[in-house]
């Protein structure tokens, strides 16, 4: 039960149930999936950062990170190297600097007051339009990249402040992201297992909730929040899903998403990857990825981590791989989130939770509440005059990066590359939630 391959072997039982070899077969791969005999207690550890209450027990992992381990030594230098050097293949300056009370690259110990800068978000939009992902070689940051190995207690005292800024260089985050991209590492971890896919005819992603199914009169109860009011969303007349969701195996997303540029046009289909590792919230999804906090024990529940506040309301690890061009519309969400980029690169327009007058939200009764209604690749002023006013700064992600997002802040993401990138989300501060009150949320 929980085991991350047992779809796999289930849906291959079921096609070749009648032959006596594939039965046997199916279940010699059902049996290399188990954990190892004997206590919880007793399993061996994949990694020497293994924690014994979360993680991939399998001996299959097992076998798969010893066979990494010994390709990949640890060496810090060469794995610094190898990310710096073969990773990152672009570099961003500041568009204007000298508007900037501060240096991205050098800044002071504690936040200045207007942290972090913002400029007119048609600016943004303007200077490098959402459904071009061509890097640009400056943008509009105004957020603070500390160097982990130099600038670890300046990121926590921003954390502490509950601002965004970005970490650079963790030695963990790069071995991550060194092992991740190794030729054949992806696709043997994630085997043949299918995971959650969202199919979008176009290069936009916008999330929705779908109405509850559930009608009867006796759930009714069930179904009211607070204030009698619907937990459920309401679509509006016409409404349709912005995008399907499917479920296929690592190695198809890869032959949607590793194509030309010819044919990743905004017009283009596209496919969102997604894995999720459950941890101590029990069975959040079938075929769960536990390995995820294996793989990232930066992103692991214990004390004293920079990236988890509160460790004990970690909500899993979440993972979307995107294709070339994939635009996630801007959103908000409710808790504090810490994004690594594991390769590829991202663009993160952020904007501060004061903003939400301006940026068009689509009410919390609809199917994609909490995200904006404005179309940021081609804003309708005429629809959404407020959004004229709306005010943001923007970020690259590269590999080895992890920005640090406080609860409620906006974020509108455009994958520059095909990308690896996790998150997790670890309590909620209410640094943020007047703006949001305000804005008709909470």
């Amino acid at each position: 039960d929980g085991n991350p391959y047992l779809a796999a072997q289930r849906q291959r039982k079921r096609k070749n149930r009648g032959g006596l070899m594939n039965r046997v077969n199916s279940a010699t791969s059902w049996l290399a999936n188990l954990p190892f005999a004997g206590s919880a207690g007793t399993y061996p550890k994949p990694s020497p950062e293994s924690m014994g209450a979360v993680g991939d027990k399998t001996k299959r992992y097992y076998e798969l990170r010893k066979e990494i381990d010994e390709i990949l030594p640890i060496d810090p230098d060469r794995t610094r190297r190898r990310v710096r050097n073969e990773l990152r293949r672009n570099t961003y300056e500041s568009m204007k600097p000298e508007e900037l009370p501060y240096d991205v690259n050098n800044c002071p110990l504690y936040p200045p007051d207007g942290y972090p800068y913002a400029w007119s978000a048609m600016d943004l939009v303007e200077n490098w339009p959402p459904d071009d992902p061509t890097p640009r070689s400056k943008i509009y940051n105004g957020i603070c990249v500390f160097d982990y190995e130099t600038e670890l207690e300046k990121a926590k005292i921003y954390r502490a402040a509950e601002v965004p800024f970005v970490v650079r260089d963790d030695p963990q985050v790069l071995r991550t992201a060194e092992r991740w991209n190794h030729p054949g590492y992806m696709l043997n971890m994630l085997s043949d297992t299918p995971h959650r896919t969202e199919y979008s005819p176009n290069n936009h992603f916008m999330y929705w909730m779908a109405e509850n199914p559930n009608k009867k009169r006796k759930k009714f109860a069930q179904q009211l929040g607070r204030g009698g009011r619907p937990k459920w969303p309401t679509p509006p007349e016409g409404w349709k899903p912005p995008t399907k969701l499917l479920r296929m195996p690592y190695e198809e997303w890869v032959g949607h998403a590793n194509t030309t540029d010819d044919k990743l046009g905004p017009d283009m289909p596209h496919w969102y990857y997604r894995l999720i590792g459950c941890g101590a919230q029990g069975r959040c999804d079938k075929d769960s990825s536990e390995y995820l906090f294996d793989e990232m024990p930066f992103f692991q529940p214990r004390d004293g981590g920079l990236y988890i506040v509160e460790p004990q309301r970690q909500k899993g690890i979440h993972c979307r791989f995107g294709m070339k061009g994939v635009i996630a519309e801007n959103h908000f969400d409710g808790s504090r989130n810490s994004i690594a980029v594991l390769g590829g690169e991202r663009r993160y327009i952020l904007a501060h939770p004061e903003q939400c007058p301006n940026l068009a939200l689509y009410p919390k009764e609809h199917p994609s509440a909490r995200h904006s209604a404005v179309d940021w690749s081609d804003p309708d002023l005429d629809t959404y005059p407020e959004f004229v006013d709306a005010r943001a700064n923007e970020v690259i992600l590269q590999a080895g990066d992890v920005l640090y997002l406080p609860t409620n802040w906006f974020h509108f993401i455009v994958s520059l590359t095909m990308n690896f990138q996790c998150n997790t989300r670890s309590g909620i501060s209410s640094h943020y939630m007047q703006p949001m009150k305000d804005c008709g949320f909470f």
